[in-house]
């Protein structure tokens, strides 16, 4: 007969190790930017703010200038700037905007952290 206690308690321990897991996993982004404008000096802020304050650590950042390197925006289907790329860890993630706002950066991009 099953122990339905036995079983949830293997259903913790299975949630503890995946939470365990993902707060170690690594972060590399690419932060697509339309030069050195306002929008894209406050989408940089903002995304290095969040990174620092959920991924300390944990997560590598590139900012590339689509004046600078039009065929990087080109290969990476870059409509609009700024344009934040999760690559890892997969599923990758596009997500759009001034990134103000924390709450939707994190469900945007799929990230699933215990806010501090």
């Amino acid at each position: 007969m099953d122990d339905p206690l036995n079983e949830q308690d293997t259903i913790q321990e299975f949630e503890a190790a995946l939470l365990k897991q993902l707060s170690q996993e690594k972060y590399v982004f690419r932060l697509f930017v339309a030069g050195c404008s306002p929008k894209s000096l406050q989408a940089i802020e903002n995304i290095k703010s969040i990174c620092e304050k959920y991924l300390a650590g944990r997560y590598q950042l590139e900012v590339i200038d689509i004046y600078q390197q039009p065929i990087l925006a080109k290969d990476g289907q870059i409509v609009a700037a700024p344009t934040l790329v999760k690559e890892l860890p997969l599923p990758m993630r596009k997500l759009i905007g001034s990134f103000a706002d924390a709450d939707h950066v994190l469900v945007g991009l799929d990230l699933h952290i215990e806010k501090r």
